[in-house]
């Protein structure tokens, strides 16, 4: 929803920074560099079990890959496989942080969930576009990427201050998947609804 409703507004904020990373790195080389800020950050959690630490790592590394749209207008780079290449690396950043999460609060089948709502919400519009033409800005769904992405960050921040007195086996996290994964197959069904009136309405 913040992606769709605010885009123009949020892309030309982060010029500033990519300029930099525009004169050595291509687009493309700076969504894989992305990735792997999240899977260092990722195996990281694995290892020093600090939520605060991966919250604050997590945040920057997905901030880091908001750069490479910035880039790719820099260098004058847009183009039809650098989409491709970044939603397909967006899924993959997803799996590689729920995982590492899933890993370390034991809550595989909440992960599982989470994640597939997350894929379910990319497929729904990506299947929609191969049906009709679509406006790719016109979804401002409720729990799209960067509210995923906020929500897990605010989970860890909690997990690591209040997590210790719930009593809870893993804490906060779990049940905080399982509120994701609600809240993305929500997401999900409310693209299968608006893809269904797109489609009507343009006669398929």
């Amino acid at each position: 929803m913040i992606d769709g409703l605010f885009k123009k507004y949020i892309d030309p904020l982060w010029e500033f920074p990519a300029r930099p990373l525009a004169r050595v790195f291509t687009a493309n080389q700076v969504t894989i560099l992305g990735l792997g800020l999240i899977s260092v950050a990722s195996l990281a959690y694995v290892w020093h079990r600090s939520p605060v630490w991966f919250a604050v790592t997590l945040a920057l590394a997905f901030s880091a890959d908001s750069l490479d749209g910035a880039v790719a207008r820099i260098r004058n780079e847009c183009s039809a496989f650098g989409g491709y290449l970044d939603a397909v690396v967006d899924r993959y950043q997803e799996l590689v942080a729920l995982a590492a999460l899933a890993y370390v609060s034991d809550a595989w089948p909440a992960a599982y969930f989470a994640l597939s709502g997350a894929f379910l919400t990319s497929y729904m519009k990506a299947r929609t576009a191969v049906e009709t033409k679509i406006d790719n800005a016109a979804w401002p769904d409720l729990f799209e990427r960067q509210e995923r992405i906020f929500f897990i960050c605010i989970a860890l921040v909690c997990q690591g201050v209040f997590g210790s007195r719930t009593g809870l086996a893993g804490g906060l996290i779990p049940p905080a998947l399982w509120l994701l994964a609600l809240l993305t197959h929500l997401t999900a069904l409310q693209r299968f609804w608006r893809a269904r009136s797109i489609l009507q309405k343009s006669g398929l």
